[in-house]
């Protein structure tokens, strides 16, 4: 509910209780609460097992309303009955009221009934095309909309097997369709040539005006539009961010939006709370490959950022804004591709649109997609390879080094252990390891043909508590980048005889080796079929071949390649990826689309 209908409750005197989830969680909460109150009693119009009859008295209540309409009509027209009756769907009990009310056996003329819902919260229209034979109704994904009275995941009970049996026509708009539509009847009331001149159509509106955020457009197909709006959309990684950031939940309602106007299947994993991954899923018909479109849907920090990092304007031949470039431009890619792709009706094949979350950090998004068991035959990962294909990349080892010291009085040296001091000695052994991996002078290390040689930097220092007293602890936190060959075991083994030298070199030096976070690097083989396929279509595209690249990051396709799904990056052309200015060029993120999109066609067939 909107905060001006929650304040007007409440300025009636009632106690309003916020629940922190959606209707049907409120329905819930609201029965658990009557039946723990003395001569309590749960009153509303959805109805679910042992709790019927009063939803039924509601449905019955609404027949006034419907008495209401056909003396209206017969006064208007001379006619008694419409020939359509178009009802809003939330739960279903309106719904449920109009089809019994028009569907009555002993009516002459016949009524059609058109319900209408959210896209983002379309529970009958998605039972009716995926179970319109079930008993019962089952809860579907739902995400925010504007159309508050509607917000519902759950068709009634009682209302379900009337509304299966009895609906014309169900459809679904996009909260900017009805956002257009408010705005249009504050002005005009206008007209249909769809009908005919004699047609009596009813049209059911439950709710007045009301305040809310204008929408975004969920209903282009337009692959530059759409990076506009996705870069318009904060989606700062908290764990990055100054302030926490924006998250992923905002991008992430706007996508399910997208996703289920277009007609995708949707599904939202969200693992870690506020930190939704989206997978939208064009099925095939049976027998094809799968393909996934895999893009990550946080940016870095919004901070420095030169001018307004969410306007999406275009300019100069390019859309600019934090993460036009890394890589809103290669999530509209893929998803206009993987549109129309499926739109070809040729996919025996699966398209699988991962919109993951926390790329830019832990990649908590990916890894709570592969653990949900979500694979696919081949993948390709959008980030702004500038038409090169990247085929390999660097992995990752992070470990903390505690140099441990003993604390005293700043005046009694001859009673302590400097750890700051102590530290020095292992950062000059840490810097000359680095100078050792870059020449290819370190035992157990690789030399890779693309990525070259491992690196390895000291990226934070911490020590002593007071400028007159001795530290007893320093910790260095060490970042130690990988090639293929080069494993978390190997690195360990590699610090730890760093360090043990010192131990035996340095007097009273003493440290604890803390291992953290890792990823391994990826690449793929240049002559892989997936990789040729790729190649040809981009040739074909660009009028030439793209260059193979090699990259000294870590994307998420080496979490892909762990679960043995062949996977390429490949992505748009532009500049800025986490500097003070960021764009995408336009041009090239026609190019790429037409690159996925053929690229899918060809795959999934």
């Amino acid at each position: 509910m909107s905060h001006a209908t929650r304040t007007s409750i409440a300025s009636e005197g009632a106690h309003v209780v916020e629940v922190g989830g959606d209707y049907d969680l409120a329905v819930r909460q609201s029965h658990i609460a009557a039946n723990a109150c003395e001569g309590g009693l749960l009153i509303q119009d959805t109805a679910f097992d042992g709790y019927e009859e009063i939803c039924q008295w509601i449905v019955d209540g609404y027949s006034t309303l419907l008495r209401e309409v056909d003396d209206q009509v017969a006064e208007v027209t001379g006619r008694g009955t419409p020939d359509i009756v178009i009802t809003p769907i939330g739960v279903g009990s309106l719904g449920q009221a109009v089809t019994t009310h028009y569907k009555q056996p002993d009516r002459e003329a016949r009524t059609r009934i058109v319900t209408v819902e959210p896209d983002t919260a379309s529970c009958l229209r998605k039972n009716l095309l995926d179970r319109p034979q079930a008993d019962t109704p089952e809860t579907i994904l739902r995400s925010h909309t504007i159309m508050a009275g509607l917000d519902c995941g759950t068709v009634s009970a009682v209302a379900w097997p009337i509304l299966r049996d009895g609906v014309d026509v169900a459809l679904s708009v996009a909260d900017i369709e009805a956002h257009r539509e408010v705005e249009n009847l504050r002005t005009e009331h206008t007209g249909s040539d769809l009908l005919k001149p004699d047609s009596i159509v009813v049209l059911l509106a439950t709710e007045g005006a009301r305040d809310y955020h204008t929408p975004l457009d969920t209903t282009t197909t337009d692959p530059v539009m759409l990076t506009q709006i996705l870069t318009q959309i904060d989606s700062s990684n908290p764990d990055l961010s100054e302030g926490a950031g924006a998250g992923e939940t905002g991008i992430a309602d706007f996508l399910c939006g997208w996703l289920a106007h277009h007609d995708f299947e949707v599904h939202r994993l969200e693992g870690t709370p506020a930190r939704p991954t989206v997978v939208g899923v064009a099925r095939g018909s049976g027998g094809g490959h799968s393909l996934m479109l895999n893009g990550h849907v946080d940016t870095v920090t919004l901070a420095g950022y030169a001018g307004d990092p969410l306007s999406g304007e275009i300019r100069d031949g390019a859309v600019h804004g934090r993460g036009t470039f890394d890589m809103k431009a290669g999530i509209a890619a893929s998803l206009v591709a993987a549109l129309r792709a499926r739109d070809t009706q040729t996919l025996r094949g699966d398209i699988i649109l991962a919109l993951v979350a926390d790329e830019e950090n832990l990649s908590i998004g990916t890894i709570e997609l592969l653990a949900a068991g979500w694979r696919a035959d081949a993948a390709v990962v959008s980030e702004p390879t500038e038409h090169g294909l990247m085929l390999s990349h660097k992995g990752f080892v992070w470990a903390d080094v505690d140099i441990l010291g003993k604390a005293g009085h700043g005046s009694r040296p001859d009673l302590c252990v400097d750890a700051i001091v102590k530290a020095g000695h292992f950062l000059v052994a840490l810097e000359k390891y680095g100078q050792d991996l870059i020449a290819g002078r370190v035992q157990g290390s690789a030399v890779h043909p693309k990525v070259g040689t491992g690196t390895v930097h000291a990226g934070i220092i911490k020590g002593g508590e007071e400028l007159t007293s001795y530290p007893a602890l320093c910790t260095v936190s060490v970042e130690r980048r990988t090639v293929p060959g080069e494993t978390p075991e190997i690195v360990e083994g590699q610090l730890r005889a760093i360090l043990d030298r010192l131990v035996e070199s340095v007097p009273d030096f003493r440290y604890s080796l803390r291992m953290g976070e890792s990823r391994a690097p990826y690449e793929i083989d240049e002559s892989h079929p997936f990789v040729q396929l790729f190649d040809g279509h981009a040739q074909q595209i660009l009028g030439q071949k793209p260059i193979v690249l090699a990259g000294t990051y870590w994307t998420d396709s080496a979490l892909l390649a762990e679960k043995g799904i062949p996977t390429i990056l490949f992505g748009v052309q532009g500049e800025g990826a986490h500097a003070a200015r960021e764009f995408a060029s336009v041009r090239s993120i026609g190019q790429v689309t037409n690159i996925l999109t053929d690229v899918a066609t060809d795959f999934c067939k």
